[in-house]
């Protein structure tokens, strides 16, 4: 070591050459969780469900004061195509300063495990709120709603309309939000052959890895994750909210949705959110932020 070389350099290149500085450097470059509004506190990586060796967790966000009683939740499920995202980014911390909880939770990616697997993790999150998070964290059973952004909200309107089948606790909820998701498999344009989309790029589609094969191949498959489908009179109260320059997915894919629902009674409102694309600055306003909190007070508080 010359006179001028740093002990800690001398240990880096060490570590380097030892193959143990990558770890390391990623460790230092993981993004930071966003900042909590004042008077917020989370509890994370709260694990729900095993998969095999893999554990499944998620972010509960509550109020920092103790409320007196049982706390309401709002389910936050990430988007990403069902190939990216995770839970670290959780727009809805606000809703705790408004009396409820907050659970972002993570589920299994495509590319680890395919179709019905990503509901049934949703499914698995709610289960253990309404068991587990009432007892080890004061959350109110009987009042979960479901908040999803694209592929999210593809969930969380799947969580609001498709039947979970035979459970020991109940996996329904009793308000859905759904910022643009994609409703209907069946139609959406990368899943489609036409003329300027061959079979190979179709294969090659979001959908068709999240299915396992292309849409025209495994209809019914395709139509068991397809909220449009799904849609039935004893479905929970809707919100939908869709930028009106969205690139990603046609606006079509709520507003049919949202008409479903009303044929079948369903109480639903649509939002058109003007100029937005898919996602944005304009889902993330004090208006937007006022309008969630006060759908879900509406339907989440007696």
């Amino acid at each position: 070591m010359t006179p001028h070389t740093q002990p800690s350099l001398l240990i880096r290149l060490t570590l380097l050459s030892l193959g143990l500085l990558a770890p390391l450097a990623a460790q230092e470059k993981k993004p930071k969780a966003p900042a909590l509004p004042e008077g917020v506190i989370a509890k994370r990586d709260v694990v729900f469900a095993m998969r095999g060796e893999t554990p499944l967790g998620l972010d509960l966000y509550l109020p920092e004061t103790p409320p007196a009683a049982a706390l309401p939740v709002v389910v936050w499920i990430h988007g990403g195509g069902w190939l990216n995202g995770s839970k670290d980014k959780c727009p809805g911390t606000f809703l705790a300063l408004h009396g409820f909880a907050v659970a972002s939770i993570s589920y299994r990616l495509a590319e680890v495990a395919q179709w019905p697997a990503q509901i049934d993790d949703c499914y698995d999150a709610i289960r253990w709120l309404r068991t587990e998070g009432s007892t080890k964290f004061g959350l109110d059973p009987h009042h979960i709603a479901v908040w999803g952004v694209s592929a999210g909200g593809h969930l969380a309107a799947l969580v609001g309309t498709r039947t979970a089948g035979e459970e020991s606790v109940s996996s329904k909820v009793q308000a859905v939000c759904d910022w643009y998701g994609p409703s209907d498999l069946l139609t959406m344009p990368p899943n489609v052959v036409t003329e300027t989309r061959t079979l190979q790029q179709v294969s090659q589609s979001n959908g068709a890895k999240l299915l396992g094969s292309t849409v025209r191949d495994v209809p019914d498959l395709a139509r068991d994750a397809s909220a449009l489908h799904q849609v039935s009179p004893d479905d929970p109260p809707f919100l939908i909210m869709h930028g009106s320059e969205d690139p990603g997915v046609p606006v079509d894919q709520s507003t049919r949705l949202h008409e479903a629902l009303l044929l079948a009674g369903v109480e639903s409102e649509f939002v058109l959110v003007e100029g937005a694309g898919h996602g944005g600055k304009e889902f993330s306003t004090p208006e937007m932020q006022e309008q969630i909190a006060a759908f879900f007070s509406k339907h989440l508080k007696p």
